[in-house]
């Protein structure tokens, strides 16, 4: 067992963990991490860095994908058709507490598949609907955990959109360290971790955060009264651009079903927007540093992950790790899916995204996987949840930063205790408990 805690894999994601957990910045967490991994392991310097390097293409794809949409992203947030579809559904949201918030879980989930905007969404839509939510003095609470839920949920059960994405992740991912999957099973996999956010967020609305809630009328920039009676009707009434954004979603679906790559999907979509005008071609530079600001990071992350995962990797340390373990686990699947979930979340929740971790996860989990004879619908299940159970609940992570952004627009929201606390315990502990449940039961 001490001797488990000296491998260079161990050592490596401890490391990573604490620095996670400090704040560093997670770019420079995985080079340190890698660093202590190829180090302990007897590696040179320039050793750690050729295989780094080496190991950035792995993921070369898939952040060129989550560039290009979000490219897309910023220039269908450009169009305005938010804002005009914001107008016809204010009216309908002067209803049960309970109704508007699983109407903004429904919205939310729009976001990651079928018109892939991520979290731009949000501070276009929540922060006009601060006065409703007041009115109705709505838990502010359940509104965050309404929509981490939306930006979750669907990229982890539906291929499509950034779940495309996250699903070639985890067949790409588990292919390359000796488990091969099929595509099409990857939601089968992450059915039953889904089923536990679910859960999650009945119990958040229904009974944690159903009691009224007062909060301060503070004017804002944003007026929801004048959207809703229709003023400044000329500058949000339908428009041809309005159109072409249509058209180009509808486009971006359809390339992505044909053609299966997101990179060829995102770029018809973003070369119809300006073909008919939708979005003007001087403005080029304008939506690529847009797009580039708001994924850019998270694709850097992904690459960079994928390095670090070539040095575990390269050491020959995974192996010895899972001798280790395997001799101190024994049989025994249940604390063997249990370890896994609780290293996930220590990884996932300092990084905050799980996109960029499941290279790192894959790495370890599948030997491990093998040798204790989980199946590989066990195996993708365990690295989906252990790399998403991160998302919610961590301070750095886009499922909470963007809530916030939209739900604190009057300064009456707090990030930690009003959107961290609460989808951290709506969600992480269903999708922990629903995750081990899954790797016995798949």
């Amino acid at each position: 067992m001490v001797v488990m805690f000296w491998n260079p894999v161990v050592l490596s994601v401890l490391v990573l963990a604490v620095l996670s957990l400090a704040r560093v910045n997670v770019i420079f967490g995985l080079l340190i991490a890698a660093a202590v991994a190829g180090f302990s392991a007897g590696l040179t310097l320039e050793e750690i860095f050729s295989i780094l390097i080496g190991g950035l293409g792995g993921q070369g794809e898939t952040a060129l994908s989550y560039i290009l949409l979000g490219i897309f992203a910023v220039m269908i947030a450009r169009s305005g058709i938010t804002t005009a579809l914001i107008r016809r559904v204010l009216p309908l949201m002067q209803g049960r507490r309970g109704f508007v918030l699983f109407t903004i879980a429904a919205l939310s989930c729009l976001s990651q598949n079928v018109i892939p905007v991520h979290i731009a969404f949000i501070p276009i839509l929540i922060p006009p609907l601060l006065a409703v939510f007041n009115r109705l003095k709505v838990d502010r609470r359940a509104v965050a955990s309404a929509l981490t839920f939306g930006l979750k949920a669907p990229y982890m059960l539906i291929p499509a959109g950034f779940g495309f994405i996250f699903h070639n992740i985890i067949a790409d991912e588990m292919a390359a360290s000796g488990m091969a999957i099929e595509l099409s099973a990857i939601p089968v996999a992450m059915a039953i971790p889904v089923a536990g956010m679910l859960l999650g967020l009945v119990l958040a609305i229904v009974v944690t955060y159903r009691k009224a809630r007062e909060y301060a009328d503070i004017p804002t920039h944003f007026t929801s009264e004048s959207a809703a009676t229709g003023e400044d009707a000329d500058q949000h009434s339908w428009q041809w651009k309005h159109s072409v954004t249509l058209l180009a979603i509808g486009v971006t679906l359809v390339l992505q079903i044909v053609f299966q790559s997101l990179v060829i999907a995102a770029l018809g979509g973003i070369l119809t927007m300006f073909i008919f005008r939708g979005e003007a071609w001087r403005n080029g530079d304008t939506v690529v540093e847009g797009g580039v600001k708001m994924m850019g990071t998270i694709a850097f992350v992904m690459l960079i992950a994928s390095g670090y995962a070539s040095i575990l990797t390269e050491t020959g340390a995974v192996d010895n790790l899972v001798e280790s373990a395997s001799a101190w686990l024994g049989d025994n699947q249940f604390m063997a899916a249990v370890v896994m979930m609780f290293v996930g979340l220590l990884v996932t929740m300092g990084i905050g995204t799980s996109f960029g971790t499941v290279p790192i996860l894959a790495a370890i989990f599948v030997p491990l996987c093998s040798a204790m004879g989980f199946s590989p619908l066990a195996t993708a299940s365990l690295i989906g949840t252990a790399g998403a159970i991160g998302d919610a609940g961590s301070p750095a992570s886009d499922s909470t930063l963007g809530p916030t952004s939209g739900l604190n627009a009057d300064g009456q929201h707090h990030h930690i205790w009003d959107t961290c606390v609460p989808t951290f315990i709506h969600y992480n502990i269903p999708l922990f408990v629903f995750g081990v449940i899954a790797a016995l039961v798949l």
